[in-house]
């Protein structure tokens, strides 16, 4: 039983400090660009902030093993609704948090290229999809 709750406890902290870590870089853009640092988005990939981009792969990377290992654990039937669901918006949200930090990067570079907008409906769009895996996971319906 140890297992299974270290399993659970690296899940559940996994997604709470990739979420966390997207709200907080979400929370820290909104306030530099109110405060009107048209540059803002160009200190997205500075040293501290690469490593809460780090952190955030890292989370995103270990949510796929821990997840399938509980289920297995478990004994949940890997055909249920719900796991299927989740791990469909999980691979669609994962990449496109990817390609928002490709994006991301690039912007940092060369402030020019690319749509603002579309960065940031990437991000919104990844965040709505791990919120909904999230509440997938506490709703778990059968």
């Amino acid at each position: 039983m140890e297992l299974l709750t270290t399993l659970k406890t690296a899940h559940i902290l996994a997604t709470v400090l990739l979420l966390g870590s997207a709200l907080g870089l979400a929370i820290w853009t909104f306030i530099a660009r109110r405060k009107g640092d048209a540059s803002a988005h160009t200190r997205l990939m500075a040293r501290p902030l690469v490593f809460v981009w780090l952190l955030m792969g890292i989370c995103l990377v270990s949510m796929p093993f821990t997840g399938w290992w509980l289920v297995h654990l478990i004994g949940w039937p890997l055909g249920q609704t719900w796991v299927l669901g989740s791990s469909v918006i999980y691979t669609v949200g994962a990449f496109s948090w990817f390609w928002l930090l490709v994006r991301v990067n690039r912007l940092r570079t060369a402030a020019a290229v690319g749509s603002p907008k579309l960065t940031l409906a990437l991000a919104v769009f990844s965040g709505v999809c791990f919120i909904a895996i999230a509440g997938l996971m506490g709703a778990k319906p059968v």
